[in-house]
């Protein structure tokens, strides 16, 4: 592993535990993230089991190219001690990051994606990481409201009609979040998975995946 490599380490926030993907997370993701409706804005199906482990073996096995990173992980809900969804940073040259982030269906709407994300940037912060981005659907509130909560701001720039989210650097840096803005917010209180799954259009989800 050369130097400009970042590698996924367990981040704790106040109700998950962000821990670095592993291979055997595969079927347990698959039924976590099996509604259909998560794909609405990034497209795609939901993934089986064994096709998601086959992605899970490359990304685990890393980038072929030796100034990214591909840094996963998957999100523990403590109280549930169960996977509830998948934060990804994709690390170029150590100093910018572009994220994405899931939670399923049954555990939307209690913040846990603004909490995931929020533990995210500020770990990217103390790995040196200078700028994060998102790329968002603009019809997306969700996962727009996701974004703010991390810290970053939309632009005026779009990708493959996605607009770019950008993390804001303070003027000298900032230690404790290793130079990014990041909004402080409280997380919500977790009464348990609702009794049905919200309306499509309605969830979290960050942008494109890693390869």
């Amino acid at each position: 592993m050369t130097e400009s490599r970042v590698s996924a380490e367990p981040i704790p926030t106040a109700r998950l535990d962000l821990l670095p993907l592993r291979v055997e997370h595969a079927e347990e993701m698959a039924a976590a993230l099996s509604d259909p409706a998560l794909h609405t804005f990034i497209g795609g199906a939901p993934d089986s089991p064994g096709v998601l482990r086959t992605r899970y073996e490359r990304l685990v096995a890393g980038s072929p190219d030796p100034s990214v990173s591909w840094c996963n992980w998957v999100l523990r809900l403590r109280a549930g001690s169960c996977l509830v969804g998948t934060v990804q940073a994709t690390v170029t040259g150590r100093h910018a990051a572009e994220i994405a982030w899931v939670v399923g269906t049954p555990w939307q709407g209690h913040g846990l994606a603004k909490e995931a994300a929020r533990g995210l940037v500020a770990w990217l912060g103390r790995q040196s990481v200078r700028t994060v981005v998102a790329h968002i659907h603009p019809a997306h509130t969700a996962s727009a409201a996701v974004a703010a909560a991390a810290g970053l701001t939309p632009t005026e720039e779009e990708q493959d009609g996605e607009v770019r989210w950008r993390s804001a650097p303070v003027p000298g840096g900032g230690a404790a979040r290793g130079g990014l803005t990041t909004t402080p917010v409280p997380p919500a209180p977790w009464p348990g998975p609702p009794a049905a799954a919200p309306a499509p259009g309605t969830r979290p989800g960050g942008g494109r995946r890693s390869p």
